[in-house]
């Protein structure tokens, strides 16, 4: 299973459109926003493309309620650190890269994503770590997002 990741989209709509494009393209079947969503008009996109999204809040996600509402249909936003199974991998993901560390040592995941930093990461091995960097732009003037091979256990890193 190919899963898109993004993190820190921060409305930068336009950027969010073009991510969506090419995971749509490369047969992504599911997204992973490691939250900083900001408004809740992000939704549309996903809502547009046909995308399904599992998300978390991010420290600048303000109407977490209306997000939700807004998230309905298309996705699940919760608060992280959230854990989920798919295609028999343990995930983790989460916002701020609290105790990353202690959970990449615990043993009990196959995945760990996060955000906040803006940086992007990805730390291959057991588990794989991923940090999409950031889908908005605005902070670092580069614009990414990963995609994350589930089966092989494998992330690459795109950039706009």
């Amino acid at each position: 299973m190919l899963i898109g990741v993004l993190s820190d989209t921060h409305d930068n709509l336009g950027n969010l459109r073009r991510f969506l494009a090419l995971f749509r393209e490369r047969g992504v079947g599911l997204v992973l926003h490691a939250g900083d969503f900001v408004s809740p008009f992000t939704a549309e996109p996903f809502r547009e493309t046909g995308l399904r999204v599992i998300g978390v809040f991010g420290n600048n996600d303000g109407d977490k309620l209306y997000l939700t509402e807004r998230y309905r249909g298309v996705g699940e936003l919760f608060v992280g650190p959230h854990e989920l199974e798919l295609a028999g991998r343990k995930i983790l993901l989460m916002h701020e890269p609290r105790a990353l560390e202690a959970l990449v040592a615990s043993g009990r995941y196959d995945l760990v994503v996060y955000g906040h930093t803006h940086r992007a990461e990805i730390r291959e091995g057991w588990p794989l770590v991923v940090n999409p960097g950031e889908a908005g732009g605005w902070l670092t003037g580069q614009a990414t997002c990963a995609l994350v091979d589930l089966s092989a256990l494998r992330a690459e890193l795109l950039s706009l």
